[in-house]
């Protein structure tokens, strides 16, 4: 599947379904339900057993996504996407070309997102945590559910702005 990194938990919180929510160090979330026999973590029903995991890492796949470089800068915007009008592409393995990043902007529900080379992932896109995707590298979209999201080219150097972004 894909690795991921260690991160500690600075807070916890419940969500709107009531469950707990683990807050990382890195800024990203974590769900810590206790939903035996599949999830098992009873220490997350009591104040004390939180405040006995602060400072506790654990994993992020949010932090395995690609970073996009320094000093790129977004020169397209697609149109506003929902789950009726993704394109067809999207949905199937496409690639950027060299030298174009991209990153999705999810701005209502979920959205899922795989890198299918590299550090290949699965991940949940949700208003908040975008999704960046490295030039070349093959990937899919696919919503899950009602969701409102769109794309961002960016680029490092002045000569990727004038040209087509797929």
């Amino acid at each position: 599947m894909f690795g991921v990194s260690a991160r500690a938990a600075v807070g916890f919180h419940q969500d709107a379904a009531g469950d707990w929510v683990a807050t990382l160090a890195c800024g990203h979330t974590l769900h810590v339900r206790h939903r035996p026999p599949f999830q098992l973590r009873p220490w997350v029903t009591t104040e004390a057993g939180r405040h006995e995991k602060l400072g506790a890492s654990f994993d992020c796949s949010f932090c395995e996504m690609p970073e996009i470089p320094t000093g790129a800068r977004v020169y397209e915007q697609s149109r506003e996407f929902d789950e009726t009008s993704t394109p067809a592409a999207l949905l199937a393995s496409h690639r950027l070309r060299p030298g174009v990043w991209g990153r999705i902007v999810v701005l209502e529900g979920l959205l899922r997102y795989e890198l299918l080379e590299g550090k290949v992932g699965v991940w949940i896109l949700r208003p908040g945590v975008v999704g960046p995707i490295a030039p070349g590298l093959a990937h899919r979209v696919s919503p899950c559910g009602r969701v409102r999201f769109q794309l961002e080219f960016l680029a490092l150097g002045p000569d990727e702005s004038s040209k087509d972004p797929d």
